[in-house]
């Protein structure tokens, strides 16, 4: 990869740390399936691997980092249980972790996340703490938390213990596909693509990796050009899980190992959900479809090439989907 010819960046994450990471979460995760069609890529106009993490615990790749983030608490540190923020995969995944290793969750969730993921965080016990829906009374709200509990914040993506087990899925895909030309996975705070990024540069290096966002959520893309974190603002997108602004652990290495951001609209994302839909058999949600919607929307730039994308998740409230969102 050129753009790591002349990295003087220094990866805050090293090889062994993602090897210890996945082995340390296997017992605790599935190794989600690689799957494929030949009508997708004959639309497409190239090989596509799916790394389904739609079928992995609590439906999405945000098991493996709060894993990860939690069975590396000291025994200490587990007894005062953990927190969070989340609008909703990483609330049910940090939810799910600290049920199994019976400690406290609290979890910090917008009055309007979706009733499915509300629905499974309170399943695992976790304690849910509503505010509004803004940045600034998530982490308010959480701050109160913390005060009275005194539990480990474990950040939905700005944390490398995080980003070390987010990396497992790509370096999956990698040891199930080999050869890849691109890898592509979706980018809201930063943890998958860092995650990404970072095993497609310790596992295989000959692969690009890009990350996929919607024109209405395009922070990223536009922290890419501008060369530091711009904010995102209340978006539109129905994307849901990619409405948040990268972090200080993630942007770095995103800076330093991924090629570019690509953007696609709204329909783009609802055909790529369709598509899957129709073609692979199975249910993603609207954040896991944008790695396809860029690929269709940019068919010279993957023509014959051998591409990964990472489906990140499949929580989707078809009820609420549809009722709220034509186009």
């Amino acid at each position: 990869m050129s753009q790591t010819d002349n990295l003087k960046y220094h990866l805050p994450i090293s090889k062994s740390e993602i090897e210890a990471a996945h082995a340390r979460i296997k017992p605790y995760i599935h190794r989600t399936p690689v799957l494929r069609s030949a009508m997708i890529d004959e639309l497409a106009g190239c090989e596509i691997h799916f790394k389904c993490e739609n079928f992995q615990k609590v439906g999405a790749f945000k098991s493996r980092g709060a894993m990860n983030a939690v069975l590396t608490l000291s025994e200490s540190e587990l007894s005062k249980g953990v927190c969070t923020h989340s609008s909703g995969n990483h609330a049910q995944a940090l939810a799910r972790a600290a049920s199994l290793l019976n400690i406290p969750a609290y979890i910090v969730m917008p009055h309007n996340a979706p009733a499915v993921k509300i629905n499974a965080v309170r399943q695992y016990k976790g304690e849910i703490f509503f505010c509004e829906p803004t940045q600034a009374a998530r982490e308010k709200t959480l701050e109160t938390v913390m005060q009275k509990t005194h539990a480990n914040f474990i950040h939905p993506y700005n944390n490398l213990q995080v980003i070390a087990g987010q990396a497992s899925a790509a370096k999956e895909l990698i040891e199930d596909t080999l050869a890849l030309d691109y890898i592509l996975a979706p980018v809201g705070g930063g943890g998958l693509l860092s995650g990404t990024a970072l095993s497609n540069y310790y596992f295989c290096q000959n692969a690009c990796v890009i990350g996929a966002e919607p024109y209405l959520a395009n922070d990223a893309f536009q922290s890419m050009k501008e060369g530091k974190i711009i904010e995102a603002l209340p978006p539109l997108t129905i994307a849901d899980g990619l409405l948040t602004s990268l972090g200080t652990f993630t942007f770095p290495i995103i800076q330093a190992l991924v090629s570019k951001i690509l953007n696609c609209t709204e329909e783009q994302i609802v055909n790529a959900m369709q598509l899957i839909y129709e073609r692979l058999k199975i249910v993603v949600e609207p954040s896991a479809a944008v790695g396809l919607a860029v690929v269709l929307a940019n068919p010279s730039q993957f023509k014959d090439q051998k591409v990964g994308i990472i489906l990140s998740g499949g929580n989707l409230n078809l009820k609420a989907f549809y009722s709220s969102f034509e186009v």
